[in-house]
């Protein structure tokens, strides 16, 4: 359910807009390809996990096939990645409450920057306060925007197939009589693919939660296949639906391309309650997030790479330590809804994107340095494997080199979120530099423990929270 949630948020119900006018339907077809991707990396991350359960997730396999300064780079990327999704997640939810000012203008009164600090804030506690409220709130919002898409698309089925109420055209002659598949042409509909990337970003997560499952080499192969399958019925289903049911110029940016059509068809109230939905999303998305950074924090930390106090917890379990070293993060991103409120979810969503690539690369490469290891007789495959493997691996890999070059021709935004992450490289040189000599030491340690004694060191992965 966590990836699930985490995964089904703004970049398909804000997201979306915006691409869907600037790609309009060739906007599936990039769902479709991501999907498939996405699929041969968690295919890999499968194997990984039948090989060797964690709770560390993809990070723990950086660390044991290429050492502590690949898991320190990745650890700290992915950390990155999940802070700037939360300030997304912040800054689209502050962006839907404001659309309710169309009917109460004290609404819009209220600097958008405002909306995104009490939404960081009031997460941070629902996060902090107590493991149960925390499980109860994720399965309540997951269980929402579920249940609105599987609505949506029995509704737009129903449309496409008996036709609109109100006697608008439906169906694919929209797409056809709308300039085709490619009505804008095939670059733009290529550039618009780091955006579908964040939209798949969480779906890794099945690594975070393996800890958990009571049999993991049978639960997540299954889980898998099962989160998949439903992503692509819920994102490729649902842009295809959009494009099917209003032209692809009806969209746009300002608001979720799903409020667009349910305020289309003329039933009372119909593009508020949709609001009130994608509102939950939003929020499912961040909580998810702000638990998979305090789990990750707590690893880094305990492996040397991370402030001691980053990898604090509760007697309960909860990460509070690595929650709100991200909470502190985002806070940057109230500044940035300050500054340039119009393109504040473009430019952290862009961030993000790049964060998302850099740990599914991360499991491409420790899956290929796992298959050329055990090709030398130095580990054995489960019986879980990921097929066509290291070729998959591969594919994946130029998939996401490709997207950060096409990144480059979304100017101005795209091309200055690359310029400006180059930043990133000499802070995490300066950090290691700083922090090798404990993980070092954290290390020695470990490969002591397991000299001595013949068993396998103590995991650094965070506590599992009790229930």
């Amino acid at each position: 359910m966590i990836a699930i949630g985490s995964a089904i948020g703004t970049g398909l119900f804000l997201g979306a807009g915006s691409r869907l006018q600037a790609a309009g339907p060739a906007l599936a077809l990039m769902y479709l390809l991501c999907g498939f991707i996405g699929y041969l990396i968690l295919r890999s991350l499968g194997e990984l996990i039948a090989h060797r359960p964690t709770s560390g997730s993809f990070v723990s396999y950086t660390r044991e096939f290429y050492g502590e300064k690949a898991a320190y780079v990745s650890g700290w990327l992915y950390w990155f990645n999940w802070a700037a999704t939360a300030v997304a997640d912040a800054t689209a939810l502050a962006i839907y409450i404001r659309w309710f000012g169309q009917y109460y203008g004290w609404i819009n009164d209220v600097p958008q920057w405002v909306y995104a600090l009490i939404i960081i804030a009031l997460v941070t506690g629902m996060n902090l306060v107590s493991v149960k409220f925390f499980g109860e709130m994720e399965f309540w919002f997951s269980l929402i925007k579920v249940l609105f898409l599987l609505t949506f698309l029995a509704v737009g089925t129903f449309m496409v197939i008996f036709g609109n109420p109100s006697g608008d055209m439906t169906g694919l002659t929209l797409i056809t009589d709308n300039g085709g598949w490619f009505p804008n042409g095939v670059l733009p509909a290529l550039i618009v693919i780091q955006g579908v990337v964040f939209a798949f970003a969480g779906i890794e997560l099945l690594g975070t939660t393996s800890g958990e499952a009571k049999n993991p080499k049978k639960d997540i192969p299954r889980a898998i296949n099962a989160v998949v399958f439903r992503l692509l019925l819920f994102y490729f289903g649902s842009v295809l639906l959009l494009c099917m049911l209003l032209p692809y110029t009806e969209y746009s940016g300002d608001e979720s391309p799903f409020v667009t059509f349910f305020d289309s068809i003329g039933v009372p109230y119909a593009g508020a309650i949709t609001q009130l939905v994608v509102i939950t999303a939003a929020l499912s998305s961040l909580n998810a997030g702000l638990y998979s950074t305090g789990r990750i924090m707590y690893s880094l930390s305990k492996a040397g790479s991370a402030p001691q106090w980053a990898g604090k917890v509760t007697k309960g379990g909860v990460p509070y330590g690595g929650i709100l070293l991200t909470t502190g993060v985002a806070l940057f991103g109230v500044v940035l809804n300050y500054f340039v409120p119009e393109a504040a979810f473009e430019v952290v969503l862009n961030i993000a994107a790049l964060g998302t690539m850099a740990s599914w690369a991360a499991i491409s490469l420790s899956h290929m340095r796992f298959v050329r290891l055990a090709r030398q007789g130095k580990y054995t495959r489960p019986d879980y494997r990921a097929r066509f493997s290291p070729f998959t691996d591969i594919v994946s890999l130029l998939f996401l080199v490709l997207v950060v070059v096409l990144m480059a021709f979304d100017y101005p935004i795209g091309t200055w979120t690359l310029v400006v992450s180059l930043l990133m490289w000499p802070a995490l040189a300066w950090g290691w530099f700083k922090v090798r000599d404990r993980v070092e030491f954290i290390s020695r340690s470990h490969v002591n423990y397991e000299k001595i004694t013949g068993e396998q060191a103590p995991d650094i992965d965070p506590p599992r929270r009790s229930p």
